[in-house]
């Protein structure tokens, strides 16, 4: 690590949470208030960017998944030279920086250039999401613990072992909370399956969780492919699989998106 040096510019990771701008913590609100310059990612919403001072820059360095993306080494690059240039950047995420937010590795390209961030959480969209439903990630009993998942393998990193988290879930009572994973469904569906998990397993899928044209079905993992492609769900989504589905109270038929919803304005699907 490179020895710190002085800088009088600042940067905060903030986490703009799942999109609905209510469930931004107050030091997020801040942060964002009081930032000269924000590089904000595609997940966020305008409602959330207006909270920023009027003459604050708004820079979009997009990243979605699946999509064409503004490369991380130019953010890194960008961050590092708006603080050196004497700026209060904010580098404002959908959901928590440090879950599937890329916040560690900005973290460490940020200390390397000498530079110390502030890290302002926020809700990540696989506890906001199932939170709609009213499901809870965990239950005394139904389940044991979860783990956060991403659906999409690092390019040459390798496969993930669906069947060997399938078992791991069965055997550990354990609810699995997949980003990222509507592209892949099919084959997260055939690895649980495989790895013993049942096919009566509940799971639910919620995409654009929190904002107003939310959309929602509840359904087993039997059937999980089946259900995204007959209600039409795509990203951004979470898929919630366990035992802890089944308290889902009385949900609405999954219907159109309204014609306004962008894709895009809420936690990584």
């Amino acid at each position: 690590m490179n020895t710190p040096t002085h800088t009088t510019g600042s940067c905060t990771l903030v986490g703009a949470g799942p999109g609905d701008p209510e469930l931004l913590t107050l030091k997020a609100a801040r942060a964002i208030a009081a930032a000269t310059v924000l590089l904000v990612d595609d997940l966020v919403g305008d409602d959330i960017v207006a909270l920023a001072s009027p003459g604050a820059r708004i820079v979009r360095v997009g990243k979605r998944g699946g999509c064409r993306s503004t490369p991380q080494e130019f953010i890194e690059r960008l961050m590092v030279a708006e603080v050196r240039a004497g700026e209060a950047v904010v580098r404002l995420k959908g959901g928590d920086p440090f879950i599937f937010g890329r916040g560690g590795e900005e973290v460490q390209a940020l200390r390397q250039a000498g530079i110390e961030p502030v890290v302002v959480n926020g809700i990540t969209a696989g506890l906001a999401a199932p939170t709609q439903l009213g499901v809870p990630l965990t239950h005394r009993a139904h389940a044991q613990g979860v783990l956060l998942l991403t659906g999409h393998s690092q390019s040459g990193g390798g496969q993930t072992d669906w069947a060997l988290l399938g078992a791991t879930a069965h055997q550990a009572r354990l609810t699995l909370v997949i980003y990222m994973g509507m592209r892949g469904a099919r084959q997260i569906q055939q690895g649980l399956l495989a790895g013993g998990l049942p096919a009566h397993t509940p799971v639910a899928v919620v995409q654009h969780a929190t904002l107003a044209c939310q959309r929602s079905a509840v359904t087993t993992l039997g059937a999980l492919h089946d259900t995204i492609a007959r209600e039409r769900l795509a990203s951004p989504s979470v898929i919630v699989v366990g035992d802890v589905v089944r308290g889902a109270q009385a949900l609405a038929e999954a219907g159109p998106a309204p014609a306004d919803c962008r894709a895009g304005v809420t936690g990584r699907g």
